[in-house]
């Protein structure tokens, strides 16, 4: 039921975490990229929730042409924020074991294939392809950690 919200949740903290943190790690001491990390994924899962909260919200809304209670809005918004907490330690967990520069690569590397297992399920669930579904969604995520790395290199003061 609450599908879409663990998927998208999951997605978008791992993408969204490690492009940040590698962004950020070209020249940031470790306590500041766990500090960032774990600031970034509390304030973040948050703003998913509202937003997770409000859309579905909206929706129910739109289709039944009347105010509705918020029950299940509201447990969706609560799935998207542990959801995203909890995708979220992923990438910062190397940064918690590894003290050296191999923590950002630690990082991308699982949380890529984080992202494959995460595409890979929804395949499965949705019966459209396990390999192609992890392929599409570690790469089209790669993309957007890629971005995040490159501005962190472009715009580093």
């Amino acid at each position: 039921m609450y599908i879409r919200n663990i998927i998208f949740g999951v997605e978008d903290s791992l993408v969204s975490t490690v492009g940040l943190l590698a962004g950020i790690s070209i020249h940031t001491p470790r306590s500041i990229i766990l500090l960032t990390g774990i600031v970034y994924i509390f304030v973040e899962g948050f703003s998913m929730a509202v937003g997770s909260f409000l859309s579905e919200e909206g929706v129910q809304e739109y289709v039944s042409h009347k105010m509705l209670g918020f029950k299940q809005s509201i447990m969706g918004s609560i799935v998207m924020f542990f959801s995203f907490i909890l995708a979220g330690l992923i990438p910062i967990a190397p940064y918690i074991f590894i003290e050296s520069e191999n923590a950002v690569v630690v990082s991308i590397v699982v949380s890529i294939l984080a992202l494959f297992i995460l595409g890979s399920a929804s395949g499965k669930m949705s019966r459209t392809g396990i390999l192609s579904r992890g392929l599409r969604m570690a790469f089209l995520a790669g993309i957007a950690i890629f971005i995040g790395i490159m501005v962190g290199k472009i715009v580093s003061i």
